[in-house]
């Protein structure tokens, strides 16, 4: 692990559009201008934002880091993207998290992915970004997860304690990360995207393999779902049995009216669905409670 560095210049990380969420191919700069609001809401925040980029082996991984306005060591929150790459509206919502008064971290999970070596930006389209995200081996998210989690207890505002946040594909791979017994990480928190017995990431999702390890599992996990999202919404209840019947902690809240990526979307002022904006409105009340509770 080498010290972090800052970006000599401040890339714009490419944006994942709900045009692209529903399968269409978009360039970098299609994604860019799709996001100009959440991108705005970012120059407009008060508070310190740095990207950083450390080693993993031979892969340069990026990130974005974003600090609160407070005094004193606090926890680490890390957000993770959507299945498209790191994007303005994922640092939006970061933004979001900073400003209750925690240090958050927001990887690119495609660093060292893309065309030599490169990150979400040097991808073609956003069609190629997720099919190389959706392909990533379960051992090879986790090492890059295992890697920020032990820069984040090391970074000097850091008080040790860490919580991870994951939007759509992230929270996916948060619940598969619930699974490695961490013991600085004290929850996860999913949204929109399906948790055990379902496997969609991976080569065991080609195999049609489904064996989650629901036993390993040894943190709390709470769950945001929007109940127009056809997919995650008819594995649900299924999450919910396995949980319980592992007797592990999964609190789900459902959110009606609201659509997939509503925390992207919801903060659009082009979006037409008054459910999105008023679920991030309820999303991020109850999230600001739950880490209070978990995390101090």
């Amino acid at each position: 692990m080498v010290a972090p560095l800052a970006y000599s210049q401040t890339p714009q990380p490419p944006q994942g559009p709900q045009a692209a969420q529903a399968g269409a191919t978009q360039t970098w700069a299609d994604q860019q201008k799709s996001q100009a609001w959440a991108t705005r809401n970012l120059d407009q925040s008060p508070r310190h934002q740095q990207w950083v980029k450390i080693t993993q082996g031979s892969r340069t991984l990026n990130a974005w880091v974003d600090y609160p306005e407070v005094s004193g060591k606090v926890p680490v929150v890390l957000v993770l993207h959507e299945v498209f790459g790191l994007a303005d509206s994922t640092r939006n919502t970061a933004d979001h998290i900073a400003a209750m008064g925690y240090i958050v971290i927001a990887p690119d999970m495609l660093s060292g992915f893309g065309p030599e070596g490169g990150d979400t930006r040097t991808f073609p389209s956003s069609r190629t970004a997720s099919q190389t995200l959706t392909s990533l081996k379960d051992e090879v998210v986790n090492a890059d997860l295992d890697t920020w989690a032990d820069y984040a207890g090391k970074l000097p505002g850091s008080n040790g304690k860490l919580a991870i946040v994951g939007l759509s594909w992230g929270g996916g791979a948060a619940f598969r990360y619930a699974t490695t017994q961490r013991k600085d990480v004290k929850a996860m928190f999913i949204f929109y995207d399906v948790g055990p017995p379902a496997i969609t990431q991976g080569p065991a999702r080609e195999k049609g393999l489904s064996s989650f390890p629901i036993d390993k599992i040894n943190v709390p996990v709470y769950g945001f779902y929007p109940d127009k999202d056809t997919r995650v919404m008819s594995s649900l209840q299924a999450t919910k049995d396995g949980m319980a019947a592992g007797g592990k902690a999964f609190d789900a809240v459902i959110y009606q009216g609201a659509e997939h990526a509503y925390m992207r979307v919801g903060e659009d002022p082009a979006d037409g669905n008054p459910a999105n904006a008023a679920a991030v409105k309820a999303s991020v009340t109850r999230l600001q409670s739950l880490l209070k509770v978990v995390l101090h």
